[in-house]
């Protein structure tokens, strides 16, 4: 079994900043990726940002500059810096994990989801 546990979500205005966080925990032998996606009311939901093992990243085009994704492999964490923050940032973020397990098994595991609002 493997968790997810997000934070770091809530309201923010127009040109804020917020920083998410997601930390995995459990039978993890090693992480292939983490990420986040991200789906606002009645849309989509859409890529945000992955990190890759060996440093790769992925944006999506509406966040590039603005965003970062970073991981802390001791601590099984990674985290999404938000800066310039847009309405149309307003979504319920999940967090994602493509992980091995120590027992040789593989599992795609998703967080609850926190929620980013930001007020124009």
């Amino acid at each position: 079994q493997v968790q997810l546990v997000e934070s770091g979500g809530g309201l923010v205005q127009a040109g804020g900043s917020l920083t998410l966080s997601c930390g995995a925990s459990g039978s993890i032998f090693s992480i292939n990726a983490m990420g986040w996606y991200r789906q606002a009311p009645g849309k989509q939901r859409q890529v945000v940002a992955v990190a890759i093992s060996g440093g790769r990243t992925n944006y999506a085009d509406s966040v590039k500059g603005r965003f970062t994704i970073s991981r802390d492999n001791a601590k099984n964490t990674v985290y999404l810096q938000m800066n310039n923050l847009k309405p149309e940032d307003t979504a319920v973020y999940c967090c994602y994990a493509d992980t091995n397990t120590v027992d040789g098994g593989y599992v795609e595991v998703w967080g609850q989801g926190t929620l980013v609002t930001v007020s124009s």
